[in-house]
C-alpha cells in the first residue's frame, strides 16, 4: 500500500497549528512532511542564503509529496504561501487548506 505524502505549508508563525495537524494527519496514515524550523514563532531571522535554502528544501518536500495542506489560520494565507500553492499546483499536486476542514 503507498501512503499518501504530504506537505505542510503555511505560515511558521502557526506552529501549534502545524503540530496539530502533523499529528492528525499522521494518525489518518499519511506521511507528513513538515517545517524543521518554525522562524516566526520562536523569532529566529535567517540570512539571505539560509532562507533560500530553506525555501528551496520546502519545494523538494512539494515535490516528491502527493499534495499540500494549508495552514491558513483564520484564511490567512501570505506571500511564500500563495508561491508554493502556485508552485504546487503547477506540479499537478492536490491542494488542501485548515480553514476548509473546520
Amino acid at each position: 500500500m503507498k501512503r499518501e505524502i504530504i506537505t505542510l505549508s503555511g505560515s511558521t508563525k502557526f506552529k501549534k497549528e502545524f503540530i496539530a495537524a502533523a499529528g492528525r494527519l499522521s494518525l489518518e496514515g499519511k506521511i507528513v512532511l513538515a517545517p524543521a524550523i518554525y522562524g516566526k514563532a520562536e523569532g529566529i531571522e535567517h540570512s539571505p542564503a539560509t532562507a533560500k535554502l530553506l525555501y528551496e528544501l520546502h519545494l523538494d518536500k512539494i515535490n516528491i509529496s502527493d499534495g499540500i495542506f494549508v495552514i491558513d489560520v483564520d484564511g490567512y494565507i501570505g506571500d511564500s504561501t500563495r508561491k508554493e500553492i502556485a508552485y504546487a499546483k503547477s506540479k499537478g499536486k492536490f491542494v488542501k487548506y485548515l480553514s476548509k476542514e473546520s
